[in-house]
């Protein structure tokens, strides 16, 4: 059979050719009847003249997602290549780590593939139907080149509803006999592949959650702290960590990772952040090292002003909370507010404070979690380092 073949609008070609690795359904020139989804296609201009090939989706509003410029085959060794070329940038850009991004999606030129290790286990998301219907291919691929103790399916995503998928979770290759371990700088940490968030954990902070160690002084407050990722780095140094998280069983496994690393001074509390925060405040705490990572609070972009008053809340209050000298670590992972919005609203919240703010680094995730140039949308994490003066 031939290979089906979509023809783009101008605007969808000057997207394309401007290197953009979506095409949206409005930039098609007809959407074709006879396609179901995640079919491998020929894009054309409006003249016929062959531009690369895509994943094609139907249900989605992006409906086609960059493969290649060229007329290749689009088979295992297609696959192959791609996954060898991601792991060989992190073989050489984090040699001693068993714990990072193996595969990040567009960034790695893999759409809808999403791949994490963590020690002798791999974590993985099929997010778009190319890569539910490549899934036991895929998997395949990855026990051929990674030869994990086993590999989790983790595609359990809203995302995957948008693709006319359901959510789903399993083990595709081995067997877990109990929650996997890695380590982050000088801290091990327990994580359950099954029912952690996303992949399991939020290896994109990794690098992040090591250098808060170095800010760390005095009393340290971790407000949205999950596993403890932040909380147990802020404790190598801090007097004292009080670690927020409204779920009780995140509280548990906090307490079960500060103990792993016998770190007597960590103590988790089941709260609400925005609660606990404007509670401290009027207690009349004060800390000296304050993180603040929240969940995206902007899923999209008819949420984004309720997301930056969001934002705007909680950095306020540790601002106040703050004494002098204190460092604040503040993070977004909502890749609808950028760098340049989210350093507004900091300049904002210190200016309703009434505190004067340096600004000691500007960070992003780690080198496992790189950046596809002409996708604004694998540049979402933000992380700010400041001090309050």
């Amino acid at each position: 059979m031939s290979q089906p073949t979509i023809r783009i609008t101008r605007k969808g070609v000057d997207r394309w050719k401007a290197g953009h690795p979506w095409i949206y359904e409005a930039d098609l020139e007809q959407k074709p009847a006879a396609l179901e989804g995640g079919e491998v296609v020929r894009v054309e201009d409006g003249r016929g003249y062959f531009l690369g090939q895509a994943f094609f989706s139907r249900d989605s509003k992006i409906s086609l997602r960059w493969l290649s410029w060229t007329d290749e085959a689009v088979d295992d060794d297609f696959f192959r290549a791609r996954l060898a070329t991601a792991d060989a940038l992190r073989r050489r850009a984090l040699p001693d780590e068993t714990a990072y991004r193996v595969v990040h999606g567009e960034a790695d030129l893999l759409p809808g593939l999403v791949v994490d290790r963590f020690g002798d286990f791999l974590s993985v998301q099929f997010l778009h139907k190319a890569t539910e219907q490549r899934k036991a291919a895929l998997t395949r691929l990855l026990v051929e080149h990674f030869q994990p103790r086993a590999i989790v399916n983790r595609s359990d995503a809203n995302v995957r509803r948008l693709e006319g998928l359901e959510p789903e979770k399993g083990v595709l290759h081995g067997a877990l006999s109990g929650p996997a371990t890695y380590r982050e700088g000088h801290i091990t940490l327990e994580v359950d592949l099954l029912t952690g968030q996303k992949t399991g954990a939020f290896l994109d902070q990794r690098d992040n959650h090591v250098m808060a160690s170095e800010w760390a002084h005095g009393e340290a407050l971790d407000c949205f702290s999950y596993a403890g990722g932040f909380a147990l780095q802020l404790a190598l140094k801090a007097r004292a960590v009080t670690a927020v998280e409204i779920s009780e069983a995140a509280c548990a496994q906090i307490e079960a990772n500060a103990k792993r690393n016998a770190l007597g001074n960590v103590t988790a509390v089941a709260a609400n952040a925005f609660d606990f925060l404007r509670d401290a405040l009027d207690e009349g705490k004060r800390y000296d090292t304050i993180v603040l990572d929240p969940p995206s609070f902007a899923k999209n972009k008819s949420a984004v002003q309720a997301a930056a008053r969001g934002y705007k809340e909680i950095n306020l209050r540790a601002m106040q909370l703050l004494n002098p000298g204190g460092v604040l670590i503040s993070a977004s992972c909502t890749h609808h507010i950028d760098e340049a919005r989210f350093e507004e609203m900091l300049d904002s919240a210190a200016a309703d404070a009434k505190r004067r703010v340096q600004i000691l680094e500007k960070r992003g995730a780690g080198k496992d979690h790189p950046v596809l140039l002409s996708l604004r949308e694998t540049r979402y994490l933000k992380c700010f380092v400041l001090r309050v003066l």
